[in-house]
């Protein structure tokens, strides 16, 4: 499932964490990077090499959100709905998403481009309502910011 140069990576990193368990998380980050996600194959894989029982890494992988269990589009939208968030507004921004990108929360659009989600906390209170997609933050939103994000990601 690796590709060559992960499995490096893997024996490099062998060397520097004190147990196996320990290796579980950079692990399934190179799987998820290498892939897009972590699928049942993938987990199994991943037990095999680092020879842990399935159930333990399926525990890692439902535990952490930022560990996707199916593919994403290649924009993942991930809308707070957490309280503060909520408070500022942040169920009329996914509601002005799901009808703009013409999915719901938890779909893929049909041409793979978009996946939106909701997602618990992420730590922004201060500055909500806000999404992120990918590794990006938006916040501060209004309708008007989402569209150009929209925009500006197309």
């Amino acid at each position: 499932m690796l590709t060559e140069e992960n499995i490096k990576k893997v024996e490099e990193l062998k060397k520097r964490y004190p147990t196996k368990e320990a290796l579980i998380l950079p692990v399934l980050w190179m799987i998820q990077k290498q892939e897009g996600y972590i699928s049942e194959e993938s987990m199994k894989y991943v037990a095999s090499l680092l020879n842990i029982p399935v159930g333990q890494i399926l525990g890692v992988v439902t535990f952490y959100t930022m560990l996707k269990r199916k593919k994403t589009g290649k924009n993942h939208i991930e809308v707070c709905t957490n309280v503060s968030c909520m408070l500022r507004g942040s169920a009329k921004i996914m509601e002005h998403l799901e009808k703009r990108l013409g999915i719901k929360a938890g779909e893929t659009s049909p041409d793979q481009k978009w996946t939106l989600s909701e997602a618990e906390c992420m730590g922004s209170c201060g500055t909500a309502p806000m999404l992120a997609v990918g590794d990006e933050y938006y916040e501060n939103l209004t309708i008007e910011k989402v569209d150009q994000l929209i925009e500006k990601l197309k």
